[in-house]
């Protein structure tokens, strides 16, 4: 361990009183702790380039003043107990210090103020949503890619070509996007992004000013409202029906939105499936504003009946829908892995900007992703997620109609990877979630995902995380939570 110490033989203070000040203050304020083993008194010479009796006079004083002490055959540590009047002195010392006052720029303000959801980690059954079911996903597999790319070259280490991404992972991006999704794009226009996330706060870093009128879904998902709300727009919401957005809505405003955000193929968090006449609505409506549309496609994959409506993107003939996906959902969150697809004109501004922000997303696991892809893993893992998900839903409604009767109202489709339910209780949000957290069961109000809250009795019930029996017991401790 080498130690940062300033020594300056221009100092009038002897060089092994500078050792022994400088180190009797690294222990008092903590930054050398007890018990913590310092550099011998020869390697702590060489690193300060002084002699070794120079260092030992600087130890021994704090030897003698109860500061060190030396273990034999082991080394020279930090005292265990220091000394009685070191603890005063620090004391007082800590007590003085004041942190020199920072002031947040107007962004940094708004971000201040977005609040993010916490769990219960003590609940036995947790509905928690937004997680993929990780104990099934081929972790062998993948630590094989990764090794076999680890092993074959050594250019993952450095600096990628460019900040857009590895070729062939867009290029296995673009293939599976336009077979599974009926996205039309090239491989030019596919950035890969660290998540969803950073592709939407690209997206609002270059193409939204402050105080721009932007709509977003009512409700919706929050991810984007905070990261909207952090740039200074002024959001719309606009309400949703089982059609999806209410396109006509997003004329009533006095200012027509510049950017409409959306989640039409499983809207977050009703489970809603926009319908293909107002999916054409909407995008008539922004080429005729001149608005643009941010597609978030977040869970597509897992639909469980019915056939599969083509995105945005594909229906688009006038470039205005961006569309952003992630591998969060389908493969496992820590992937930190997503892509945005653009308007050729705005490739080159978003591939500086995610430059700006950091250079590049991580080679090695872009490597293994894109053979994942090639070798049609993803698509053998999403047909077996597909088909554990739908057993888990279909046990979740099952248990809320078991146990709820025909009151409790499902909202949404047969796909994604929660369900949001209105359940017949005249109880607070907050009183529904206590007693649920009493019988050891974790649910979610979707009370948060409203830009104007209210206790509305939604819930939004994760399935992922649990079997059909975890899943039937936790409702059924619910119900008799709620009932008494």
């Amino acid at each position: 361990m080498e130690l940062a110490l300033v020594i300056d033989a221009a100092l009038p203070a002897p060089l092994h009183q500078q050792i022994y000040s400088q180190l009797r203050l690294a222990i008092l304020s903590g930054r050398l702790r007890s018990g913590q083993r310092l550099p011998s008194s020869r390697m702590l010479a060489k690193s300060l380039s002084l002699s070794r009796t120079t260092v030992i006079q600087g130890y021994d004083q704090l030897i003698s003043e109860g500061y060190l002490e030396t273990r034999p055959g082991s080394g020279t540590y930090v005292c265990s107990q220091l000394p009685e009047i070191s603890l005063e002195v620090g004391i007082v010392n800590c007590q003085h210090q004041t942190d020199v006052p920072i002031t947040l720029s107007i962004n940094g303000q708004r971000i201040k103020q977005a609040q993010f959801r916490t769990f219960r980690k003590s609940c036995e059954i947790s509905f928690r949503y937004g997680q993929p079911a990780l104990e099934l996903f081929p972790v062998e597999l993948w630590r094989k890619l990764l090794s076999k790319h680890c092993r074959a070259t050594t250019q993952w280490l450095d600096y990628a070509e460019n900040s857009l991404g590895y070729w062939h992972l867009r290029k296995a991006l673009a293939d599976y996007l336009q077979h599974s999704r009926a996205v039309r794009c090239t491989p030019n226009q596919v950035i890969v992004t660290n998540g969803s996330q950073q592709a939407l706060n690209l997206i609002t870093q270059l193409l939204v000013n402050p105080d721009d009128s932007i709509a977003i879904e009512e409700p919706g998902y929050r991810g984007a409202r905070h990261i909207l709300k952090a740039s200074g727009a002024k959001l719309l919401p606009i309400p949703l029906d089982r059609d999806g957005l209410i396109v006509d809505k997003l004329s009533e405003y006095d200012v027509s939105p510049r950017l409409v955000y959306v989640t039409p193929s499983h809207q977050f968090p009703t489970g809603v499936l926009m319908s293909l006449h107002r999916r054409l609505a909407l995008l008539q409506w922004a080429w005729r504003t001149g608005a643009l549309i941010v597609e978030d496609d977040y869970d597509s994959e897992y639909r469980y009946g019915g056939r599969p409506i083509p995105s945005l993107q594909g229906l688009d003939s006038h470039a205005s829908v961006l569309y952003v996906g992630t591998f969060s959902k389908v493969l496992f969150p820590s992937i930190r892995l997503g892509y945005l697809v653009l308007p050729e004109t705005l490739v080159n501004v978003f591939g500086t900007a995610k430059w700006l922000a950091d250079r590049q997303s991580p080679s090695l696991t872009q490597y293994a992703l894109s053979e994942f892809i090639i070798d049609g893993h993803l698509e053998r893992h999403i047909r077996k997620m597909r088909l554990c998900y739908a057993q888990r839903r279909e046990a979740l409604v099952n248990a809320l109609h078991t146990y709820f009767g025909t009151d409790v109202e499902i909202l949404g489709d047969s796909a994604g990877l929660h369900v949001m339910a209105k359940l017949p209780v005249s109880l607070s949000d907050d009183e529904v979630i206590a007693r649920a957290a009493g019988v050891g069961v974790e649910i979610c109000s979707a009370r948060v995902h409203y830009e104007v809250p209210s206790n509305t009795g939604e819930f939004v019930f994760g399935y992922t995380l649990m079997n059909e029996a975890q899943i039937e017991e936790g409702i059924h401790r619910v119900f008799k939570a709620l009932r008494t």
